[in-house]
């Protein structure tokens, strides 16, 4: 690895005992740990954030079992450059068929994925797509059913604080960095703000540290933070800059502003962000942050999705910019949003409690004769519970 390599190359695990993380993929008897012990490949979608492995994992899969590799990103491959692969593949085949790694296949369209079935069918190809996009939205039905779902999650701090270790290790060997360097060290604050800052993306993480050792020829939280403001310091618009400037939509409509929100969404615009992404928050933020203060807003942002989805760019920043002034004006009120996750945590806490036998169902006479249904009433008093009895007392929604 020749070492001006950024470190988060230099840093790529080759097998699957050095990744950081997805323990739940990974480890002892777990689907992609037994895929390359029986050396039985299949296609398959990793969903996950930006940072977390999906490239490095496809890698490492198609090293340890002997698959040629090829990558795609779909945001700037098309159906060609699918179609020469194919042709290449079906001209000069190989032992093994290569792994075809598609990054963001949610870019790809309908047709476009419509093209890879009966090669991923046919075993012509292995295809392991990448997706930051729930796939039950973005990947057609047809394809998903010919493929495996994986979930990758975010890396957790003990994965974070090892790859911390792991560049520390690295850069000390660099013998070159921008200024005559003191040993790299990390001390506890600055490996909290580090953790804190990366938000579960490794990617992050590595290049915030490489920059800094570049720049600054130290691991000071002081230069740390003054990389960020580096124009050497960039991420694509499917990593960090990409979930930074979402989130500052959401909160700048949670915030009632709409100038911000109009900005926000103005920048993602300007970067060719997928509408329907952003429209689809903007039905989720409806319902969570709106709720029942205004209902007619998941209605208009509804409405919103639908017309993106129908129109496309450019018109549709029209759509999203009427969408973002509606929603960041409207009332607020998370209760609905808060309510239904404090049932859920007594449902998770609890499990299946006994329903009370005035609700249940008595279809048969047997069932009547134990008590089912009985002492229902249609319209009981607005204070009656009607939960289990260990939970009698519990109120979940709070419309104060």
């Amino acid at each position: 690895m020749p070492s001006h390599a950024p470190l988060a190359v230099q840093l790529r695990p080759q097998t699957l005992d050095e990744v950081a993380g997805q323990t739940h993929l990974i480890g002892p008897d777990k689907p992609l740990r037994l895929a390359v012990e029986r050396q039985q490949l299949f296609s398959m979608i990793f969903w996950g954030p930006p940072g977390v492995g999906k490239t490095t994992l496809a890698r490492i899969l198609a090293s340890q079992t002997g698959h040629p590799f090829i990558e795609l990103s779909a945001v700037s491959a098309g159906k060609a450059d699918v179609k020469q692969i194919i042709a290449d593949t079906t001209q000069s085949p190989t032992a093994t068929a290569p792994v075809l790694f598609l990054d963001e296949i949610h870019r790809f369209n309908k047709a476009q994925q419509d093209y890879l079935l009966p090669f991923v069918e046919q075993g012509t190809i292995i295809l392991i797509g990448a997706t930051t996009e729930n796939p039950s939205f973005e990947v057609i039905p047809a394809l998903l059913s010919r493929s495996r779902v994986y979930v990758l999650e975010s890396l957790s701090e003990v994965g974070l604080n090892a790859l911390i270790d792991r560049s520390i290790t690295a850069l000390a060997a660099d013998t070159q960095p921008a200024t005559d360097a003191a040993p790299a060290t990390v001390d506890e604050a600055t490996r909290s703000w580090l953790i804190q800052f990366a938000n579960g993306d490794a990617r992050q993480l590595l290049t915030l540290i490489d920059t800094s050792w570049q720049l600054y020829g130290d691991l000071s939280l002081e230069h740390l933070q003054a990389s960020l403001e580096s124009p050497h310091l960039r991420y694509d618009q499917t990593g960090e800059e990409h979930y930074n400037t979402i989130s500052a939509f959401i909160k700048s409509m949670r915030a009632s502003n709409p100038d911000a929100a109009l900005y926000y969404l103005a920048r993602m615009v300007a970067a060719g962000e997928d509408p329907k992404f952003i429209a689809r928050r903007m039905v989720i933020f409806a319902s969570e942050d709106i709720g029942v203060a205004q209902p007619t807003a998941l209605v208009v942002a509804n409405a919103v999705f639908d017309a993106v989805t129908k129109i496309g760019y450019p018109e549709a920043q029209i759509n999203l910019a009427h969408g973002a002034v509606y929603l960041s004006l409207a009332k607020k009120n998370r209760s609905a949003y808060d309510a239904y996750f404090a049932a859920l945590a007594d449902v998770e806490k609890h499990g299946n409690l006994p329903i009370p036998l005035e609700l249940r169902n008595a279809p048969t006479k047997f069932m009547k004769k134990l008590g089912y249904g009985q002492g229902y009433q249609p319209y009981p008093p607005r204070d009656a519970s009607l939960l289990p009895k260990k939970l009698s007392s519990r109120k979940y929604l709070n419309l104060d």
